[in-house]
């Protein structure tokens, strides 16, 4: 089985909308094997956005991903980092279709709801920024951490 990282984002954490986004995974045979709700530090924030570092957006992704509390999950299924990916739907909640996660709640590119994982290496790396002090392999969604990273 394979495992990604999701991060459901501030915007969607604000607006109370966790649990429906759980719901489109799960209906998908993809299960939540850890969950954490937590404040990023601008230090795990940048380690996870690496990539984009001196883009000219790069200031304000981290702005917004520290704002307030995201939840981090490790999902798990057959094929999961590209199953997840298509139930998020496009970056761009223009473009996203209706039966996504990003259509159905995404307010910009940047308030996008959800991130996910785009390659197995991307998920292993990015599961260890988030859960570097936790085991990843032996839970299930009642192990709820809550604390700051």
């Amino acid at each position: 089985m394979e495992k990604t990282l999701v991060l459901i984002k501030p915007d969607a954490v604000e607006r109370n909308v966790i649990g429906e986004i759980i719901t489109f995974y799960e209906k998908n045979n993809l299960k939540v094997t850890n969950l954490k709700m937590l404040k990023a530090s601008k230090d795990t924030a940048e380690r996870h956005y690496e990539e984009h570092k001196g883009r000219p957006y790069f200031e304000e992704l981290i702005s917004y991903i520290t704002r307030s509390p995201l939840c981090a999950l490790v999902i798990e299924g057959e094929d999961a980092i590209a199953k997840v990916r298509e139930i998020n739907g496009s970056t761009d909640p223009e473009k996203a279709s209706k039966n996504t996660i990003r259509g159905n709640f995404a307010l910009s590119k940047t308030e996008n709801s959800v991130h996910a994982s785009d390659s197995r290496e991307n998920a292993e790396r990015e599961i260890n920024i988030w859960f570097e002090t936790e085991s990843t392999s032996n839970f299930s969604i009642g192990n709820l951490l809550l604390g700051n990273v």
